[in-house]
């Protein structure tokens, strides 16, 4: 489970996918397997989430990892590289964007 709190060491990645309709479940399905089968098995990795408009254009994901070196660390791997590869066949574009949490509210 996500913790979001500005008082954390975390590191917090979103990115965020484009792509058509008619290709956004595939997207998920290959989003969801990297997550269940790799990602979530890295050194570092917290939890994420994935996260779909209702026009099925857009897809966000939120993770959070111990370190941002740990997050780079997945990104670097062999695996990774294939799978991100894929993942760009499915969408238009996709950008994981590095951020720190200024505060909560709620």
């Amino acid at each position: 489970m996500p913790q979001i709190n500005a008082d954390t060491s975390h590191q917090t990645v979103i990115t965020t996918f484009e792509m058509t309709p008619g290709t956004c479940q595939d997207l998920l399905d290959e989003l969801t397997e990297a997550y269940e089968k790799f990602i979530s098995h890295q050194p570092g990795f917290i939890a994420a989430g994935l996260h779909v408009n209702d026009a099925q254009t857009r897809i966000a994901n939120y993770s959070q990892w111990k370190r941002r070196e740990d997050f780079q660390a997945m990104l670097r791997t062999q695996e990774m590289r294939v799978r991100n590869r894929r993942i760009n066949e499915l969408c238009k574009s996709f950008e994981p964007v590095m951020y720190d949490v200024a505060a909560t509210f709620g």
